[in-house]
């Protein structure tokens, strides 16, 4: 049945026509009848609060004026055993000197944008602001999570600080007021060296679809055995164990929450299990019925203090803009942005990954800095006849305290790619392709290399 009186109507379907008398704006194919209004930077704001993950879990500052934040490292104040009648105490002649770790911003914003037709405008009808608004505002917000991401990852794969007053300086300084040591590394070897743990090879299925799901259980039970041990470092170093986070892909966190779900008819022998995240008082309560799927990518996991947290944009790709076999296409921001978290090996650069599968962090491992937030603009170019709309924002990334950052890695070191076999973290730093984030933390010396 025809509906000739309905503008662009046609048979049985609204919103397009046949009638060549009213065809589509110039702005785009035939029959599309696109229609757009501008877009407003409050929507874009509240779009990019949505769905930024990251950022929220690590010391996030707005600037704004200069380049540089400073972040002091206090250092401890000194103890005196048994003081003596007559003794005169005049500080801590070590530690009294003001240092600090800067974080700077980068180079240039990252920017969002579209240009649209100016008889599209003329002709809106339809709402489609709200559309664009949650398009450019993910669009950044998915930038800068990689971003933050990219530099979890940085802080795990970083020595601590060379002239922190809390290190011991000597054998004879204090260990129990200097206990500061590596935050703990795991990969999938059975081999343990130093501060980086071998996990077992069933590590390498956590988060892979592919793998079986008695494998990728495996792999998150040992995660779980994971966390453990990051929030056992926490409290050996006298760290802050409060906001620990521990983000994972979509496909690792539903393993998580279906660890003790039947799946086979053997698993129901004996009645019902009890999912470990089910909400089992029995099973120690944690998470909550099955019937709460927990799909929303914003749902999250508890797990003794640590919250887990699923992203859809892990750094676990190749980030680089040089790849092998020529111009990497995923590069997320500058250079020190764009490394190797895959585990695609690159045997020409020694620069193989370290295939990144989750990263667990406490909040003051890295610091996010924005030049006073997020900036929309709209633009009536008469020129070109269009319209121009753009979101920018100047942000910065560094890390502060790499005792607070750990990843686990779904490769062996030892034996993962080309170069030096090694557990340590410098063959982490060689395999994603980055410098030493610090050189001196003196004010006047410079912060990184």
């Amino acid at each position: 049945m025809a509906y000739p009186d309905v503008p662009f109507g046609t048979d049985s379907m609204y919103g397009r026509t046949g009638d060549a008398s009213v065809t589509a704006t110039t702005g785009g194919a035939a029959g599309t009848d696109k229609l757009w209004l501008p877009i407003w930077s409050g929507e874009v704001i509240r779009a990019y609060d949505h769905y930024r993950i990251f950022e929220p879990m690590v010391e996030s500052r707005v600037i704004s004026s200069g380049r540089a934040m400073e972040f002091p490292i206090t250092g401890t104040a000194a103890l005196k055993t048994a003081w003596g009648a007559g003794e005169e105490l005049i500080g801590n002649v070590d530690h009294h000197v003001s240092k600090t770790i800067a974080v700077t911003l980068d180079a240039r914003p990252i920017a969002s944008h579209f240009e649209i037709d100016n008889i599209d405008l003329m002709i809106s009808q339809w709402e489609f602001r709200s559309e664009l608004a949650r398009q450019v505002g993910q669009t950044l917000a998915n930038a800068r999570d990689l971003q933050v991401g990219a530099y979890l990852v940085r802080a795990a794969a970083e020595d601590l600080v060379a002239n922190d007053p809390r290190l011991a300086a000597s054998a004879a300084t204090s260990k129990w007021r200097n206990n500061l040591q590596e935050a703990p590394q795991f990969h999938a070897s059975a081999a343990t060296t130093g501060r980086v743990f071998g996990m077992g090879t069933d590590l390498q299925h956590l988060g892979v679809s592919a793998s079986s799901d008695e494998n990728r259980a495996k792999a998150a039970l040992i995660l779980l055995e994971s966390i453990e041990m990051f929030m056992v470092h926490l409290q050996e170093i006298g760290g802050d164990t409060n906001g620990v986070f521990c983000a994972v892909n979509p496909q690792a966190f539903q393993d998580i929450r279906a660890l003790g779900v039947a799946r086979t008819t053997a698993d129901l022998a004996g009645g019902a299990g009890r999912p470990l995240f089910g909400g089992v008082a029995e099973a120690g309560g944690l998470g909550t019925g099955l019937a709460n799927g927990l799909m929303n990518i914003t749902d999250t996991l508890e797990y003794m203090g640590c919250t887990i947290v699923k992203t859809n944009h892990m750094p676990d790709f190749d980030a680089r803009a040089t790849i092998s076999g020529g111009a990497g296409t995923e590069m997320i921001g500058e250079a020190r942005y764009n490394l190797n978290f895959s585990s695609t090996v690159d045997s020409a650069n020694n620069q193989d990954g370290i295939g990144v599968g989750a990263i667990i962090w406490q909040s003051g491992a890295v610091a996010s800095i924005q030049k006073s937030g997020l900036k929309v603009d709209t633009v009536d170019d008469v020129r070109r006849n269009t319209v121009f709309t753009v979101a920018s924002m100047l942000s910065g990334t560094g890390v502060l305290k790499p005792e607070c950052a750990s990843v686990v890695m779904k490769v062996d070191l030892d034996s993962h790619g080309s170069g030096t076999a090694a557990e340590t973290k410098a063959r982490m730093r060689e395999l994603l392709g980055m410098t030493a984030e610090y050189t001196n933390t003196a004010a006047s010396a410079g912060y990184y290399a």
